[in-house]
């Protein structure tokens, strides 16, 4: 079943996140995930939203995702991420 990583970030630290954003591509291709969106001016039609950025990536399967996070190719890059921006990422089931 598709599974789907959706972020809803706030940059805190410009350079340590483009340094993640310029790694994410080449991390992410070996394990087949999919960028979708990453917009970090989207347009709010209903209620709030607190962050700045939003992010959508699919993979065929949780499993496939579970081993692209715990990668350490991707856990190399993420200390970008986490020290370069702060939200919320979910794991999104498909139908």
């Amino acid at each position: 079943m598709t599974v789907y990583v959706a972020a809803q970030i706030t940059i805190t630290d410009r350079g340590r996140y483009d340094s993640y954003k310029n790694a994410f591509i080449d991390v992410l291709r070996p394990f087949g995930g999919r960028l979708l969106a990453a917009d970090e001016a989207p347009l709010l039609i209903e209620e709030r939203w607190d962050y700045e950025k939003f992010v959508l990536i699919s993979f065929d399967d949780e499993t496939t995702l579970r081993r692209w996070m715990e990668s350490p190719e991707y856990q190399r890059i993420s200390i970008d991420r986490l020290a370069g921006s702060s939200g919320a990422v979910l794991l999104v089931r498909g139908l």
